[in-house]
C-alpha cells in the first residue's frame, strides 16, 4: 500500500519541453530465463517502458509489448512537445521525428555505439533500470507482474526526489493527513 501511495504523491507530470532532452528505452523485468537458444526468451517477461528527463523525473509504464501502437501513446502522454528524444534504434520509436513534435535522436547499441557523436545517450534510463532491477533482486528477490507497478511506483518516487532525501518521509506524512 505504501508503494503504491509513492505513486500517487509523485505524481506524473509531464517531462521535457522546449530545450530538454528526455531519455527513452524499455527493459524486460522478471521471469525466468527459458527457451534462450529459441530466441524466445523473453517471453515471460514484463516489458516497462521509461521516460527520463535528463537530471529530472522519470516515468514508468508497463505494457504489454514494444509495438509502436503501444509504445508512442505513452510518450505522447507523458512528454512534452518540442522535446528532444533520445531512443535507441527500436523500430517503434521510428517516427517520433519532427512531425510528431519532436526532435528525435537515436544512439546505435547494435554497432556498440553508447553516446553517439552529436552526444545522444540512453545512458540515463538505462542507470534507471539498472538500480530497478538490483533493488529488486537484493531486496525482493520476485515481483510478480500483477504487483510490479507498485514497485515502479517506488523507484519512481525515490528517483525523483533524489535531491532531497530528506524530505521523503515527510512528504508522505503530509499527505496522508490531508
Amino acid at each position: 500500500m505504501i508503494r503504491e501511495y509513492m505513486g500517487q504523491v509523485d505524481g506524473d507530470d509531464p517531462v521535457g519541453g522546449f530545450g530538454k532532452i528526455v531519455e527513452v528505452d524499455e527493459t524486460y523485468i522478471g521471469g525466468k530465463v527459458e527457451n534462450k537458444g529459441t530466441g524466445n526468451y523473453r517471453a515471460n517477461k514484463t516489458i516497462v517502458i521509461g521516460m527520463r528527463e535528463r537530471n529530472g523525473d522519470v516515468i514508468t509504464r508497463v505494457v504489454p509489448n514494444r509495438k509502436k501502437a503501444t509504445l508512442e501513446p505513452h510518450v505522447f502522454a507523458n512528454v512534452k512537445p518540442h522535446t528532444e528524444i533520445h531512443t535507441d534504434e527500436l523500430v517503434s520509436y521510428g517516427d517520433l521525428g519532427e512531425f510528431k513534435g519532436y526532435w528525435h535522436k537515436t544512439v546505435n547499441h547494435s554497432a556498440e555505439q553508447y553516446v553517439g557523436p552529436t552526444g545522444t545517450t540512453v545512458n540515463g534510463i538505462e542507470g534507471f533500470w539498472a538500480q530497478l532491477k538490483r533493488g529488486i533482486n537484493g531486496t525482493h528477490i520476485h515481483v510478480s507482474e500483477k504487483h510490479l507497478p507498485k514497485y515502479l511506483a517506488e523507484f519512481e518516487f525515490r528517483h525523483n526526489m533524489r535531491d532531497v532525501p530528506h524530505l521523503m518521509l515527510d512528504r508522505l506524512m503530509v499527505s496522508f493527513s490531508r
